[in-house]
């Protein structure tokens, strides 16, 4: 599904991955705020298209343009027992203490906050964990 959103000027290019981390106070009075902050924080989003439409904003330099964005799902490996394809989970991460790992990526995801809600949309199996951990790889929304 596309969403229509706004982004600063020089972030807008079709294809551009970010992570959405929220409001900011700053924008409390900005008649904008409601296309701004329209997405979900911490979630995963790619710019699908850049439209001919330029606002000023006191956050960005260059102003802000709309763009449409699509959610990306996103791979994490997830605890055994929460691992189940169609379950809303509260996102915790793995406490890996391996930087080193192949997963780690995975037990850390980047752009997935610790408490955020997500849909486990499917699972991919167990991941062999050097840590011994019983670690399921799996995609959420």
């Amino acid at each position: 599904m596309v969403t229509i959103t706004l982004i600063g000027e020089r972030q807008a290019k079709e294809g551009v991955v970010f992570v959405y981390k929220g409001f900011v106070p700053d924008c409390r009075e900005c008649k904008l705020k409601a296309v701004c902050f329209n997405l979900d924080s911490g979630g995963t989003y790619r710019i699908k298209g850049v439209r001919d439409v330029h606002h000023d904003c006191k956050m960005h330099d260059d102003g802000v343009r709309v763009v449409e964005v699509e959610k990306v799902p996103v791979k994490v490996c997830l605890g055994q027992k929460i691992a189940l394809e169609g379950s809303t989970i509260t996102f915790d991460e793995i406490r890996c203490r391996n930087p080193g790992c192949e997963h780690f990526r995975l037990c850390h995801p980047i752009g997935v906050e610790r408490g955020s809600k997500h849909k486990v949309v499917t699972v991919h199996g167990e991941v062999q964990c050097p840590e011994g951990m019983k670690v399921i790889e799996v995609t959420l929304d």
